[in-house]
């Protein structure tokens, strides 16, 4: 199997995707994380933990996930006048610097620093309770083709009340829901904390699937 790295790994919505793809992932996260479900675990500062094994990480990986933390370019976290490093810059230095494939990750709030970003959405996958736009930048000598994205038709619940029927359920701050949420994405082991950090694993799966298939192509050529 492929053995990939995510970083800022979080509770592994990520993770858990990618391992459906046919990868071996390594997660890596400065908090320690007791529900991620990788199949190894470093807790580590990422800036520092890519600088200081850049050798072991070019040897060792043929793909890199990074998520960096999205609050530097949330609007929930600007309304609330908080302080957030942004990482997103740093993060890609480091990542060119290994030489290998890779995808960063982040909210729609950063796509002015994202580098030809895609957009995912819950819809693309058959999700009909959270629409989940993320975007995602791939690098390192690869893209990502631009699922269509069909046209919503239910209107998402306001932040502070439970969804009521017709529904999509923001996944932001202290929502409700974490039970829908949890079982139309099938990540059972995370909790509320863990599903405001992560993407679904059908995002990680997709992409997956796109970078194996296409390495798979230019291996045949």
């Amino acid at each position: 199997m492929p053995l990939l790295l995510d970083l800022y790994s979080c509770q592994g919505g990520a993770t858990r995707g990618y391992q459906q793809a046919g990868f071996t992932v390594h997660g890596v996260d400065i908090d320690d994380q007791p529900r991620y479900i990788g199949d190894a675990f470093t807790q580590a500062d990422v800036i520092r933990f890519l600088a200081d094994n850049m050798d072991w990480i070019r040897a060792t990986f043929t793909f890199v996930h990074a998520s960096p933390p999205c609050q530097f370019d949330s609007d929930c976290q600007r309304i609330m006048d908080r302080e957030h490093p942004d990482l997103i810059e740093p993060t890609r230095e480091l990542l060119d610097e290994t030489g290998l494939p890779y995808v960063i990750e982040n909210v729609g709030g950063a796509t002015p620093k994202l580098k030809q970003p895609i957009e995912l959405c819950g819809l693309m996958f058959g999700m009909d309770r959270t629409y989940r736009h993320r975007y995602f930048e791939a690098g390192g000598g690869w893209t990502l083709p631009q699922p269509h994205h069909p046209r919503h038709e239910k209107p998402q619940v306001k932040m502070g009340r439970p969804a009521r029927d017709g529904e999509v359920i923001q996944a932001v701050g202290n929502f409700s829901g974490v039970g829908i949420v949890r079982a139309e994405w099938d990540v059972p082991w995370m909790n509320r904390d863990g599903i405001r950090e992560a993407i679904p694993p059908a995002y990680a799966r997709w992409i997956g699937g796109q970078w194996l298939a296409q390495g798979s192509t230019e291996a045949a050529a």
